[in-house]
């Protein structure tokens, strides 16, 4: 092959001596590293237009791009140079085609020509393709060297690997394509210089094959693309939608087409059960109740980003691909029963109580959320056709009203339709009787203090007879005592067979079970950080991984509930922190920099949490300074520097810590209740459920969860350690009996473990 003009010694001349004004030595370095290897690959540099595209230069090289365009008058010139060097080696003899040889041979200067001559040519031998001959094929190729230092990133690796074995991307792609396993020479050429990487299965079987003719160790290139937690596509599933798709596509082999079918069966089946819906028999039961739609839409609340009221009981749901069809199902409250709904929130909401009324505590705003969710479900319930697949009452809506909640034969109705759709009673029923118990209760109940609620009874078939309604309209008081006795028996008979369907324990029992819960759910994280992709070349995703990495570290470090951990504002150094009494206004903590403590502090006003009132608080605000350790701060300072604004995009900063990825389809920055759940629950999937089929996840048997377990995680731990149920009270800002009751999951050998450390003691003193 004839040599090119340009050299590499002409390359680093030229570097050395036209760039030493406008770039650093190490720049100059790696643009000359970077020219040679072009200039070896046989590669053209990234051309937009007639200019050089100097972000990809810069991706590829690793310079900024501001600075390579500040010096690209010196710089176009040798890029101009090597882009003609390699289209003079695209047409050397060696690599053209015998056609190409025959096309290009000497012609003729006559067309004439007598028969003899004629004969006597095709008598000749045919004329020998001119240059060298053409370097053998094999198979394995031997190395020249077998030592060597290890690359860091896949062009490098493979710009090594070629030279050690005398490869050229012309010749590895002709051993290649010699097997049918490479067709696209240029793919080769960008995966040298950088430009590209594999992201298809279809990819990464070529490259597996580059190690296999190399014999190096199977997944050793794999391994240095920068994105591994990036999902691979062209698995080839058919008649699964693209929603689907995209969710399967992260926890499917590279090699899924290649097994048989049944062996993809199982892949699919294993990863729909226990990956995407987790495989406890409450999900089974909360899958086959989602598909029965009920419910009754009240006007309050509608601004409020919550999912939408449906026949699931349960706030830790994945409703994606539901919401839209479950909207449209929703069955408007009549105006009249909206009216006593609003009536309802305001006497449970208002910071005074109207005059003439007296009550027994205050619902805040996510309390009122959850019982207008639960409310417009039990009249859903009711609404309902009793021939439908929900099996309701049938009730008419014009008779649906909060008076005929003061009949028992109404609740037995419900309780007993609940129990035949569940198979058995759950705290879910004593829970709704409590709440209309309180609203029954003599002096404080807002159904007791509004007799005029029974202007609107009316009789319904079954349930309430005509006898019924003028009683209670002549002695309401008398009513709400029948139904306030009622519901205190049915209340003790349910407590005594209501069984746990819903075991909030389940999803991280392998984490409970080891011996140090935070130390097993800290993989998590640690997984996130190896996945971690290249911030260069791909910001947002780089940006998504940090954001996942301070969810679980901030959920362990500071064992908020989801809604502390959601709205948690952020005050960026250097800027005045945020008042507490302001604080206090919005419910809200923040996350700010603290000069006194040089660290990052986390106030949270009492008044923002749930259990506000509670002994632990005090009436003082929630402060803790976070640790420095295993690269947090970092982090921190890394999102807030480049990762949070990168997420937000154009959209409205919210103010929070944490921000959802704003795209044409999400516009909104802000997290919801839903959506924070996802974040979480995709963080799991992604990198904490253990796979066998792809080797990805840390934690064997765990299953999806949302971000309130992690204060099991963190209860339980100190139990094990401590055995004290006080002492995990304060990882969780609660009390020791809640911890005992909700949170701590105590198992009997961690109790004999504790016991027997003590008394070994005695043991080993002998």
């Amino acid at each position: 092959m004839p040599k090119a003009a340009l050299t590499s010694r002409m390359i680093s001349d030229f570097c050395r001596l036209r760039l030493a004004k406008v770039l650093e030595e190490s720049e100059r370095s790696a643009v000359c590293k970077y020219l040679t290897d072009l200039l070896e690959l046989l590669a053209f540099p990234p051309y937009r237009g007639r200019w050089i595209d100097w972000a990809m230069v810069g991706v590829a090289a690793g310079i900024e791009k501001e600075r390579l365009q500040s010096a690209r008058h010196q710089l176009q010139p040798v890029f101009d140079a090597v882009s003609r060097a390699v289209a003079m080696q695209d047409v050397a003899p060696s690599l053209r085609t015998p056609s190409e040889d025959i096309l290009t041979a000497k012609l003729p200067k006559t067309r004439s020509r007598s028969r003899s001559g004629a004969s006597a040519a095709a008598d000749k031998p045919a004329p020998r393709k001119r240059g060298p001959k053409p370097k053998a094929i094999v198979e394995f190729p031997e190395p020249l060297w077998t030592e060597w230092a290890e690359p860091e990133t896949l062009s490098e690796a493979l710009n090594l690997h070629m030279r050690r074995h005398g490869d050229t991307v012309r010749h590895l792609y002709l051993a290649l394509n010699s097997n049918g396993n490479a067709n696209d020479q240029r793919t080769l050429m960008k995966w040298c210089t950088g430009q590209l990487f594999p992201r298809t299965v279809q990819s990464l079987a070529v490259l597996a094959k580059v190690e296999r003719r190399y014999r190096l160790p199977e997944g050793y290139f794999k391994l240095k693309i920068p994105n591994r937690g990036r999902a691979t596509y062209g698995h080839g599933l058919e008649g699964i939608s693209a929603h689907e798709r995209r969710r399967l596509a992260w926890h499917l082999p590279d090699d899924f087409l290649s097994r048989s079918k049944a062996e993809q069966d199982e892949i699919l089946t294993w990863v729909r059960r226990v990956i995407i819906t987790g495989s406890t028999d409450y999900r089974r039961y909360q899958a086959e109740a989602m598909k029965q739609k009920y419910a009754v839409r009240f006007t309050a609340f509608l601004g409020r980003k919550r999912k939408p009221v449906t026949a699931n009981d349960n706030p830790d749901v994945d409703l994606d691909d539901l919401n839209a069809e479950l909207q449209s199902a929703v069955v408007d409250a009549p105006a009249a029963l909206d009216r006593e709904m609003n009536e309802l929130l305001r006497f449970k909401t208002a910071t005074l109580t109207a005059f003439g009324f007296q009550r027994n505590g205050v619902w805040n705003e996510e309390t009122a959320s959850q019982k207008v969710e639960h409310l417009s479900l039990m009249f859903g319930s009711l609404a309902s056709d009793p021939r439908s697949t929900v099996k309701g009452c049938g009730v008419q809506l014009d008779s649906l009203c909060f008076a005929m909640l003061v009949f028992p034969a109404v609740w037995d109705w419900y309780l007993q339709w609940r129990e035949r759709r569940r198979g058995f009673y759950t705290k879910w029923e004593v829970d709704m009787l409590s709440v209309v118990l309180g609203m029954t209760r003599a002096d404080t109940g807002w159904i007791r203090q509004t007799p005029e609620l029974a202007d609107r009874l009316r009789p319904i078939s079954g349930l309430i007879s005509d006898h019924d309604v003028e009683v209670a309209k002549k002695d309401w008081d008398a009513a709400c005592e029948t139904f306030h006795r009622h519901a205190r028996h049915r209340i003790k008979e349910i407590q005594r067979v209501a069984r746990v369907h819903r075991d909030p324990f389940k999803p991280i029992l392998p984490v409970l079970e080891s011996d140090s819960p935070v130390g097993e759910y800290r993989k998590i994280t640690e997984e996130i950080v190896r996945l971690m992709p290249d911030e260069r070349r791909y910001p947002r995703a780089a940006a998504e991984a940090v954001r996942s990495f301070l969810l679980l570290r901030l959920g362990m470090h500071l064992g908020l509930r989801q809604r502390n951990l959601r709205e948690l504002l952020v005050c960026p150094r250097g800027r005045m922190p945020t008042s507490e009494r302001h604080l206090e206004d919005r419910k809200r903590g923040e996350l700010r920099w603290s000069d006194r403590e040089q660290g990052w502090e986390v106030l949270i006003p009492a008044v923002a949490f749930k259990n506000s009132t509670s002994s632990f608080f005090g009436s003082k605000p929630f402060r803790l300074v976070l640790p420095d350790l295993a690269g947090l701060y970092n982090m921190i300072d890394a999102y807030l520097d480049r990762h949070r604004a990168r997420l937000i995009g154009d959209a409205t900063d919210p103010g929070t810590f944490f921000v959802k990825s704003v795209k044409r389809t999400s516009a909104d920055a802000s997290y919801n209740q839903n959506t924070f759940y996802e974040a979480w629950r995709l963080t799991i999937q992604r990198y904490g459920i253990y796979n066998p089929y792809t080797g990805r996840g840390v934690i064997r048997g765990l299953l999806p969860h949302g971000p309130h377990n992690v204060r099991d995680v963190l209860a339980t731990h100190i139990l094990k350690q401590t055995g004290s149920y006080e002492q995990a009270s304060y990882a969780i800002q609660d009390t020791p009996d809640m911890v005992a009751k909700h949170y701590g999951r105590f198992l009997p050998q961690d109790k004999a473990a504790i016991a027997a450390k003590i008394l070994n003691r005695v043991w080993e003193a002998a």
